[in-house]
């Protein structure tokens, strides 16, 4: 038997409460508190529930072949050598920072020998049809599904079996068992769990693309990070060009690799040399600009560090950093006079 049980939740932090708050207990946020129905099973029947079962370590089988090459080396140094089988990835950032084009490149690069599905909640296939000529991408071993109903997509996996499934956005899914609207803190987490479980009991990749809010942050609960096996933040500036991949979470390699590419016309390409794209434009013999060597993963990168001192108006003189943490210029500049 199922009773309803209501609870309030923070869109911002996914912190819950029996009552309503206009200040979020947990992060602050000021009318964050939405109210979510959620059905919990007070009775179980007997003899109703199913055993689990478990194997030994040495009974286990190594498959070497476990990871999807991208055929994007920069995309492959962030998660760690390429995709992992029944793994469950989630790719976030900005609106139109490249998400859905980096999703239709994979593509281009593995439906010639993978059965790929593209799961998209927001645009129709007319829509993914345009984008895909202008990347050039014309397999016939992709699939196109527009739907936004977690079971009736879990259901289409299981029956099929695709070899690596995308899914464009998992804000838009809906989940049909719990009763909130599409894009809500239950409404994420419980979505994402169920494409957990598929990916895990079919040994099928799946790849969740996640909106951020306008704090950078990935919109919903921050479980959404903890049920995932890596999370992987698109940074970068939309009036430039260039785009930096960064893995803030990975369960099968490091987190300290960046993938750095650059938006062109016909898509985004990889830069292979960051160090020349950062130190390009740097001026000759100017003084108030060095060139410094920072360790990003495995490969070093070269940047410039620029400096600017202007006599101030006031009676203290006032040090601004950008891009560095304000606190650590101080210490340096401290050590620096002694």
């Amino acid at each position: 038997m199922a009773k309803a049980k209501s609870l309030y939740i923070c869109s911002a932090c996914g912190y819950e409460s029996a009552k309503w708050y206009g200040c979020c207990p947990g992060c602050g946020e000021w009318n964050s508190m939405n109210e979510e129905i959620i059905s919990q099973n007070v009775a179980a029947r007997a003899g109703g529930v199913r055993a689990a079962s478990a194997k030994k370590l040495n009974e286990i089988e190594n498959d070497a072949s476990v990871r999807y090459s991208t055929g994007m080396n920069e995309l492959d140094r962030v998660l760690g050598g390429g995709i992992v089988k029944g793994s469950l990835v989630l790719l976030s950032g900005d609106p139109g920072i490249g998400k859905s084009t980096l999703l239709l490149q994979i593509c281009k690069t593995l439906s010639d020998k993978l059965n790929i599905l593209y799961i998209s909640g927001e645009e129709s296939a007319h829509q993914i049809k345009l984008r895909a000529e202008r990347l050039g991408v014309s397999n016939t071993r992709l699939s196109i599904m527009c739907e936004i109903d977690v079971l009736a997509i879990t259901e289409y996996i299981r029956q099929n079996k695709p070899d690596l499934v995308f899914v464009d956005s998992v804000q838009t899914m809906d989940y049909a068992e719990v009763n909130s609207s599409p894009g809500s803190v239950t409404q994420v987490r419980e979505s994402a769990n169920v494409f957990m479980r598929t990916a895990k009991s079919l040994g099928i990749p799946i790849v969740l693309v996640g909106h951020v809010n306008k704090d950078g942050n990935i919109a919903g609960p921050k479980v959404l990070e903890h049920i995932v096996d890596a999370v992987l933040y698109f940074e970068g500036n939309r009036n430039f060009s260039y785009r930096i991949l960064r893995a803030v979470k990975n369960r099968y390699g490091s987190t300290n690799e960046i993938g750095v590419f650059e938006m062109r016309d016909r898509g985004l390409a990889e830069v292979e040399n960051p160090s020349l794209m950062l130190i390009s434009g740097k001026p000759k013999n100017a003084s108030g600009s060095c060139i410094a060597c920072t360790m990003e993963g495995s490969r070093p990168i070269m940047a410039e560090v620029q400096a600017l001192v202007t006599p101030t108006g006031f009676g203290n003189p006032r040090r601004m950093c950008t891009g560095f943490d304000y606190n650590r210029a101080a210490m340096i500049l401290a050590v620096l006079e002694k």
